[in-house]
């Protein structure tokens, strides 16, 4: 179960839609729709994504506002970086990278989709799980 008052924003439903880039369960609830994505991703504790790239011929990208729990974000050849509440991370177009709880912690991020032209994502191998299991 979610902790109680876990976040200010819906948990949504599960994240039935990206569940096989997925590893664990997450929950998605959109926000908005229009102009600009935005929906609360909640990753229950271990859960994370794949490696991914948005792509954009211009623009584009994700941009993480990270609002309850504690979770991990990485890009393709740099260590792993540890996110609370109040954290923003922003990824540009065609940056390798994962994100996605501590194996410890829920946790819970909004993610802007940032406008752009011809995006699109490019999923990828699971993150591995002796590599995951090292961050504390």
């Amino acid at each position: 179960m979610v902790p109680e008052n876990f976040s200010v924003f819906p948990i949504g439903n599960k994240n039935d839609a990206y569940a096989q880039y997925f590893s664990g369960q997450s929950y998605l609830c959109p926000l908005t729709t229009e102009r600009v994505f935005i929906g609360n991703v909640t990753f229950e504790p271990g859960c994370r994504n794949n490696w991914h790239i948005h792509h954009a011929k211009a623009g584009g990208g994700q941009i993480l506002l990270c609002t309850a729990g504690r979770g991990w974000y990485q890009e393709w050849g740099k260590p792993a970086q540890e996110l609370h509440p109040g954290d923003a991370v922003v990824i540009p177009a065609g940056v390798k990278h994962w994100h996605g709880a501590a194996k410890d912690s829920w946790f819970a991020h909004l993610a802007v989709e940032v406008p752009g032209e011809e995006t699109g994502n490019e999923w990828l191998e699971p993150v591995d799980d002796e590599q995951y299991g090292k961050l504390d």
